[in-house]
């Protein structure tokens, strides 16, 4: 049955267009859907059992995650609010990116809920509800990730100026879309893009890309495409380095000096 989000801790911000947010109903998705998505969450699970972080792989089991059919936004934050505070709430499609952060500064994270049809399994350029909830919301069960993430938010939606509007860009790209971080002797993928994707994530791993040390200077300083495999990432050894890395870019953006 049909049931819009109207729960405190799934309601928009305050503030925000409300025609950007709608509801998830799913009794409407089709045996298709269910399918697509259990053929993506194979293929993308059986490679990050080996290669994902323990952050992701912990998160995708706190929310739920299951190969049989597409999440119920209602479940999942079920399982994710009592953890962390971060909900998943419903939107049409892209939002505009000041209220995309305004809604990360409240713990709530911009849903997409279509699923994305079969003929392009591989790649979608606009995200769909694997790329969202699978890529992006098990990271959401980690405390610290969750930290950094709203604080993230909170910062970005402060920039103002063109260059530092360019260099949370560039911090999000990095981290929150494709992220490495060190863990058990290994390089593992956490970024969104990364888990989401089979093409990105073996380039991120493989020979051709250029794996660097996490630094705040290095990452605000380095350009990226985002239409073709990346040359370039940069690996954090845990998730407090990001956090310590956001409050910095905070601190720098009050002193008017994000990059330097």
């Amino acid at each position: 049955m049909y049931s819009p989000i109207t729960d405190a801790l799934t309601a928009p911000p305050a503030g925000l267009d409300p025609s950007f947010f709608t509801g998830q109903d799913p009794a409407a998705y089709t045996p298709e859907d269910h399918e697509v998505w259990g053929i993506l969450y194979e293929r993308r699970m059986a490679e990050l059992l080996d290669t994902g972080s323990e952050a992701f792989l912990s998160g995708a089991e706190v929310i739920g995650l299951d190969q049989t059919r597409v999440p119920d936004l209602e479940d999942v934050n079920r399982r994710l609010g009592p953890r962390t505070g971060w909900a998943a709430i419903p939107v049409t499609g892209f939002i505009e990116a000041r209220q995309f952060f305004s809604c990360l500064a409240e713990r709530r994270f911009p849903t997409t809920i279509t699923v994305r049809p079969r003929s392009q399994l591989e790649y979608l350029e606009e995200p769909d509800i694997f790329h969202d909830v699978f890529g992006h919301v098990p990271l959401h069960a980690n405390p610290v990730f969750a930290d950094f993430l709203q604080t993230f938010g909170g910062v970005a939606a402060q920039a103002e100026d063109p260059g530092d509007v360019r260099a949370m860009a560039r911090l999000f790209w990095f981290t929150v879309e494709f992220g490495l971080v060190e863990e058990r002797g290994r390089t593992r993928i956490y970024g969104s893009g990364l888990i989401s994707s089979v093409g990105d994530a073996a380039n991120a791993l493989g020979p051709n890309c250029d794996r660097r040390p996490f630094s705040l200077d290095a990452v605000l300083a380095q350009p990226f495409e985002i239409d073709r495999l990346q040359d370039v990432l940069f690996v954090v050894d845990d998730f407090r380095h990001l956090f310590e890395a956001c409050e910095e870019a905070e601190r720098r953006l009050r002193q008017g000096r994000l990059t330097t």
